[in-house]
């Protein structure tokens, strides 16, 4: 309603009470638009975290779909990308970054068979003709031999199986059982037997061990494969000789656990196991190790892969078995290792794995800081593989800290950066806030060259044992997992000194029972075998 100059009243206290009212509404208007931008910034805000819920759920699916029906390797980082000073670097993370891209020339060759070993016997059958087409068709003379062609063909024959009947004669004196006295019999003693009373020889325990903890044949495949040759081997009788083999073994995985917590850099890792007599749902077999991939003469570090099975996952698994252990421990960034007296190093692999799954999850050309991160901690990799063609650490070490501060410094600088420009609870932010709260470890590698970048080889060494639980899927008892954790360990670190394991286990229960208790075993260490 519009108020005209002639309508107001002209004395001060009408005028005051007018003024009076017109103030009240003009209050009672302002609440209600103070009320309704209220209203509506809750609104915004509930529809901000929607939106925000929302790509997040839509994230998880990408990547959901990608690990269901895409590839499940990750790209292995190369040298491609470690003198690259492109402009992507100072560009902003939200432009994609284009790989690079070169034409490569090749000249296809023939696959060549592999021949057959030298050693292997050979049973030689000539294929001839008739001795009515070994003359002429034309004039009827005898045609002579002007060479041969010779192929191989690889015959499998089954294993053969064997009984070996000791004989142990027994003697006694003539002339005592005349006399009716006392009679001395003599017989010579049981040679000593991994197993005394049972019937398996160190062969055949080596046989079944292997091809459980090895090759993952579970028991009753095993059971079934025995019934082919006429033996009945129940898998209950198979499973009381691993344990017993297991408790011969325990000394020597004792030792191995010494001469490891001794070693500068330790590896670890744990996966879950179920154990059905067990009162938790998800027990862990834990793995630590040190050295290499592979027998390396010249390396001084022994190669060592030890599992160890507990219940929990609690951080004093960890404490217990590193008991004195203060040197450099590669793992993820899984906290329980805080809690031991090493000093931990970070792991790449871990860090770039974040992004590569942020990457998966999201929108084609919409990934570029992914990818951007992908490209960075691909140059830490570069120089690590430019290090790996040193002769000596020495020189690889000093490759390391030339190249690599400055790569760590710009990557550093662009996640502080992004991190501002990310929503934190994105797939993409979550992967800048741990490599940021990882930091600290991430760059311990550059203290000392017998520190690996990454957590890699703990994870190939627990490998084994993870494809063998997909077979045999629990173990049945604690006991019965700890006496599997002692016999992968033995496998594991035979393989990883070059040895075969089937040939080491045999040496092993052939050698132990002749052994006192006290006695040393490292004559049967891995590295200090012979002949096998």
């Amino acid at each position: 309603m519009t108020i005209l100059p002639d309508d107001l009243p002209n004395d001060i206290e009408s005028l005051k009470a007018l003024l009076l009212e017109q103030s009240l509404l003009l209050g009672e208007k302002e609440s209600s638009l103070i009320e309704q931008e209220k209203a509506l910034t809750e609104k915004d805000t509930k529809i901000a975290e929607w939106e925000s819920k929302y790509q997040l759920i839509l994230e998880q699916w990408r990547l959901a779909q990608q690990k269901q029906f895409g590839k499940g390797s990750e790209v292995s980082p190369g040298q491609g990308e470690l003198f690259d000073e492109s402009d992507s670097d100072s560009q902003d993370g939200d432009s994609v970054v284009e790989p690079d891209t070169q034409t490569v020339s090749y000249t296809r060759t023939k696959p060549k068979r592999k021949p057959l070993p030298k050693d292997l016997p050979r049973e030689t059958v000539v294929v001839d003709v008739s001795e009515s087409e070994k003359t002429c068709s034309c004039c009827q003379t005898p045609l002579h031999r002007i060479g041969e062609d010779t192929s191989e063909k690889l015959e499998f024959l089954p294993a053969q199986l064997k009984v070996i009947e000791t004989v142990r004669p027994k003697y006694a004196c003539r002339q005592c059982e005349k006399a009716e006295v006392k009679t001395t019999i003599k017989q010579s003693s049981m040679p000593p037997s991994i197993i005394p009373k049972g019937i398996a020889t160190p062969s055949l325990l080596s046989q079944v061990i292997t091809g459980k903890f090895q090759y993952s044949l579970p028991l009753y495949r095993q059971e079934s494969m025995f019934k082919q040759y006429g033996i009945e081997l129940s898998r209950q009788t198979m499973s009381d000789w691993m344990k017993k083999c297991s408790t011969a073994l325990q000394a020597l995985y004792d030792r191995l656990h010494c001469i490891l917590l001794e070693q500068p850099v330790v590896q670890a890792d744990e996966t879950t196991l179920n154990v059905i007599k067990e009162a938790r749902s998800n027990c862990y077999m834990w793995l630590y190790c040190t050295g290499k991939d592979g027998p390396d003469k010249q390396s001084l570090i022994p190669n060592i892969v030890l599992y160890d099975f507990q219940p929990t996952r609690s951080a004093q698994c960890a404490i217990d078995f590193l008991q004195g252990f203060d040197g450099y421990l590669n793992v993820d960034g899984y906290s329980a290792y805080e809690s031991t007296k090493a000093t931990l190093a970070g792991c790449w692999a871990h860090a770039r794995r974040k992004f590569v799954e942020a990457e998966k999850a999201m929108p084609k050309g919409k990934s570029g800081k992914a990818t951007m991160a992908i490209s960075h901690i691909k140059k830490l990799y570069a120089v690590e593989a430019l290090a790996k063609q040193e002769e000596t650490e020495e020189k690889a070490f000093q490759i390391r800290q030339e190249k690599a501060p400055a790569i760590l410094a710009t990557y550093k600088a662009w996640l502080e950066k992004s991190a501002l420009q990310v929503p934190p609870k994105s797939l993409l932010g979550k992967a800048i806030q741990y490599n940021l709260n990882q930091w600290e470890k991430l760059t311990v590698y550059l203290q000392d060259g017998r520190i690996n970048i990454d957590n890699n080889r703990a994870e190939r060494a627990i490998k084994p044992f993870v494809v063998g639980r997909k077979n045999w899927l629990f173990a049945n008892t604690g006991n019965g997992a700890r006496s599997s954790a002692i016999l992968y360990s033995i496998i594991e670190t035979a393989k990883a000194n070059g040895l075969i394991p089937y040939d080491y286990l045999v040496t092993l229960f052939e050698e132990l029972p002749k052994r006192q208790a006290n006695e040393s075993l490292d004559d049967l260490l891995p590295w200090n075998v012979r002949s096998i």
